[in-house]
């Protein structure tokens, strides 16, 4: 997906997210849509396309879905690094630089704003977006670089997320232990971690 623009909006009701995706597409031509259930009990639609498209959709969605909207974001030039991340195509070997930046945020859209702030403000890698399933359907977002990098990578993403009270946390880490580095690489599931040995 190599959209420019991009719109997520979640929902705390199933039937108001389908509702609200059918209207969307049916009102403007997005490029993608890709939508579906995420823990615990919401529905998230994530469409692309050209700008004017994709805030036609959000419109439309945002409108429908009404107060069962419970966050969105558009990002009308998101960032590549950003979108390869969202669909798991993270540089994960880059947890082993010299810092590693973390932003947890209590919805999916946040983290998806807060990673975009993140990198079009410092020279870092966008190491890993996760969102909703198995967190609650929270989002954290690991950025991975020099310090400095990493530490106003993180600044902007607080900056952005904060003021709409999505900010659970933020952390620099200076030199992530290697053991640590190996444990992120393989994902946050603690019981498959411990399942499988390792």
């Amino acid at each position: 997906m190599s959209d420019p623009a991009i719109a997520l909006l979640e929902f705390d009701s199933i039937s108001a997210g389908i509702v609200s995706a059918d209207a969307m597409v049916k009102t403007a031509p997005v490029g993608s849509i890709y939508a579906g259930t995420a823990h615990p009990g919401k529905y998230l639609v994530f469409v692309g396309g050209d700008t004017a498209s994709v805030e036609i959709a959000l419109t439309t969605g945002r409108q429908l879905g009404g107060s069962h909207v419970t966050d969105w974001v558009f990002l009308p030039d998101i960032h590549p690094e950003v979108m390869s991340a969202v669909v798991g195509n993270a540089d994960t070997a880059a947890l082993a630089a010299e810092a590693l930046g973390i932003v947890e945020t209590s919805t999916v859209a946040a983290a998806i704003d807060a990673a975009d702030a993140g990198v079009k403000t410092a020279d870092i890698t966008v190491s890993s977006i996760r969102l909703a399933d198995g967190l609650g359907g929270k989002g954290y977002v690991l950025f991975s670089g020099v310090v400095a990098e990493v530490e106003a990578a993180v600044e902007s993403a607080t900056t952005r997320v904060e003021p709409h009270g999505k900010l659970v946390r933020s952390d620099v880490i200076a030199q992530l232990h290697e053991e640590m580095a190996e444990n992120l690489e393989a994902g946050l599931g603690f019981l498959r971690r411990v399942g499988t040995g390792g």
